[in-house]
């Protein structure tokens, strides 16, 4: 097994397409090539963590928080960061970041903090926008379902609770190659009519490049006509925060008493009691200062604010 073979695993799960613009995830040190000799997985990559990487025989960290953030102009050793980011070097260690891939993810940290409370009939809470892309191509008829199975088995047409939906219109579709084209059906210089089915099929956006490579291995045609199109439909699965309800409603008080008594935490900030029972619960990983803008809508759906810090 190579480091390689860890991260594919880590990418299927929380793709990095659904990172936040702003993060900085994936391989941030290393060679992905390498022959893996053992994992360690942290919150943070701190000198620290490197040593025990080095004690324990591990050439791969992967944390949560990107240890390079805003980038590094320079590797004397004077900061934190430069210091681990050399030493891992040094030792040959990779370290990987998942951070917001995972933080944005319907089964990632804020699910497992829903899990941890308790809540049911879990959305997310922001989905996330410009994630569902379309394909429209088009095929010779008689080879549209071996496309259709194909596109659908890497993972497209999934909507909602339904697997292989497509839309398809039959319809007569023309070409006339010149002396350069090497057609697979009709002859150079002649127009051909060839009976042509329109696909279309829509998919997550981190399966473009597997979307597209299929397509070509699957078509016939030497040139293929294709098209594909972001949606503007947000993704229900995929964005920041969620959303859940508590089995039966709590008082303010007993519900702060339940979240320090759940979460392991002694202290809760939060903002002006209003002497209402708490029943749904907005949940959201991390400081989320980046959500800020996007947090003007939660305060006219939601009464309260609190947040704890576990250290």
């Amino acid at each position: 097994m190579i480091i390689q073979d860890v991260i594919n695993h880590l990418e299927d799960f929380a793709p990095l397409a659904y990172a936040e613009d702003f993060d900085n995830v994936g391989l941030l040190v290393g060679d992905n090539k390498s022959k893996l000799t053992g994992v360690l997985v942290t919150l943070d990559t701190l000198e620290a963590v490197v040593d025990e990487a080095i004690e324990n025989n591990c050439n791969l960290i992967v944390s949560f928080h990107p240890i390079i953030f805003k980038g590094l102009t320079k590797l004397t050793g004077k900061t934190y960061v430069e210091r681990t980011v050399q030493k891992a070097i040094k030792h040959d260690i990779a370290i990987y970041a998942i951070h917001t891939a995972l933080d944005n993810h319907a089964n990632g940290v804020n699910d497992m903090i829903c899990d941890q409370l308790g809540l049911v009939d879990r959305a997310v809470l922001l989905p996330q926008a410009e994630t569902i892309k379309k394909l429209t191509t088009f095929v010779p008829s008689a080879e549209a379902e071996v496309l259709r199975q194909a596109i659908f088995n890497v993972g497209a047409g999934n909507i909602g609770n339904y697997s292989h939906c497509s839309f398809n219109v039959d319809g007569m579709g023309t070409y006339n190659g010149n002396d350069a084209s090497n057609p697979t059906k009709g002859k150079k210089g002649d127009t051909h009519r060839e009976k042509e089915t329109q696909i279309s099929i829509t998919f997550p956006k981190h399966l473009e490049a597997k979307v597209i490579e299929t397509l070509f291995k699957n078509h016939s045609y030497e040139e293929v006509a294709y098209e594909i199109i972001t949606l503007e439909n947000k993704n229900q699965n995929i964005g920041i925060g969620m959303i859940g309800t508590l089995e039966q409603p709590l008082s303010e008080t007993d519900f702060f008493d339940f979240l320090k008594h759940k979460m392991k935490v002694s202290i809760i900030r939060h903002s002006k009691l209003l002497g209402k029972p708490i029943k749904k619960v907005a949940v959201l990983g991390g400081s989320r200062q980046f959500c800020y803008g996007r947090s003007q809508k939660l305060k006219s759906r939601y009464i309260y604010y609190c947040r704890f810090e576990i250290s």
